[in-house]
């Protein structure tokens, strides 16, 4: 078995504690079901905002659905002129024998832009 780091971003509608919660719950949960993800594997979860998301720490999300043993770390994002505003992002290392190829990562609503060639490749596929 391997730790493979699994990606993922969304935005965020507006700076509240609700709104970042929400983003950050339906992301890990997406990212947990393309990947079929066993839990008791997560080794690490790591979550980013950029600097105007500040209401909440989105790893609230994660602990509100049972990750209460997992190393869970909120950072931020450098603020690069032009970058997406309002994203939230999400870097899990799970421990798997998926290999490389048939990792998801998982890009939704406005953050769909920050990886184009992933959400298309994934949308072509049955």
């Amino acid at each position: 078995m391997l730790v493979r780091g699994i990606r993922g971003a969304t935005t965020v509608n507006s700076n509240t504690r609700e709104d970042i919660l929400a983003a950050a719950s339906e992301l890990l949960a997406e990212v947990i079901r393309q990947n079929e993800v066993d839990p008791d594997l997560v080794a690490s979860i790591v979550f980013s905002t950029t600097p105007d998301l500040t209401a909440e720490f989105p790893a609230v999300a994660a602990r509100e659905a049972g990750f209460l043993h997992v190393a869970l770390e909120c950072v931020m994002e450098m603020n690069v002129p032009g970058s997406l505003a309002k994203c939230l992002r999400i870097l899990m290392h799970v421990n798997t024998d998926r290999p490389l190829m048939d990792i998801k990562h998982v890009y939704l609503h406005g953050a769909r832009a920050l990886r184009r060639d992933l959400v298309e490749e994934q949308e072509s596929k049955p």
